[in-house]
């Protein structure tokens, strides 16, 4: 039977459980917005690190806004799966979803840290964490993402996946962390009893939090 998930803290903490041994280590949480950063606040509290965000896109396909072909990260660089011709995004589709894609990221990265640049993550763990891999596109990019940044280690860590996006990801990370990986999985929400959506406000607030508190441990 697969694991069922309270709420994404109650996830948070079972995967801060899993992660222990970063625990002490001052890891860089990096949570894919929306959903994923309540879950880096809790495991950068449990794992005594610092919370940030990674900023990637899924590229959507044309018939459906929530199934992924594809992720974009915030440099352009672009993940693209091998299906997703025969979801109908063809090249010249693509390149309008990337861009469009890239032009909310940049405005997401002036919302979410206007005052600040984002946290280095050279030669530092970096967790990337999100609430559930469904494609496993939008981690892929992630994982780019944070490996351009040269982390001593880069570890995936999500509570739930399905099988095959699971092995997907697998050679993206140094380190994959996945408390349960379902036959029958058909979408993350299915895996949590209350599964709410997660505003933008709540992640600029998450976000200012963790600046403050770095910035009043720097002064201290």
């Amino acid at each position: 039977m697969a694991v069922f998930f309270e709420s994404r803290i109650d996830a948070a903490r079972r995967l801060a459980e899993a992660l222990a041994h970063y625990r002490g280590r001052n890891p860089l949480v990096l949570a894919i917005p929306r959903g994923a950063v309540p879950m880096g606040r809790v495991l950068a509290d449990e794992l005594e690190g610092e919370l940030d965000v990674v900023l990637v896109r899924k590229l959507r396909s044309p018939a459906s806004s929530e199934f992924a072909v594809g992720s974009i990260d915030e440099s352009g660089w672009a993940y693209v799966a091998e299906y997703a011709a025969s979801a109908g995004a063809d090249q010249a589709y693509l390149e309008q979803e990337k861009r469009f894609q890239l032009e909310v990221l940049h405005k997401r990265r002036a919302q979410y840290t206007p005052r600040r640049a984002p946290i280095d993550a050279n030669g530092r763990i970096a967790i990337v964490v999100d609430d559930g891999l469904a494609t496993g596109a939008t981690m892929i990019a992630a994982l780019h993402a944070a490996r351009a940044k040269q982390p001593a280690r880069l570890v995936c860590a999500v509570p739930v996946a399905a099988p095959e996006s699971l092995e997907l990801v697998r050679s993206h990370a140094d380190e994959v962390i996945c408390l349960d990986a379902p036959e029958g999985f058909f979408a993350v929400g299915q895996f949590y009893g209350e599964f709410r959506q997660v505003d933008d406000e709540e992640v600029i607030a998450l976000l200012a939090a963790e600046t403050g508190a770095t910035q009043g441990s720097a002064a201290g």
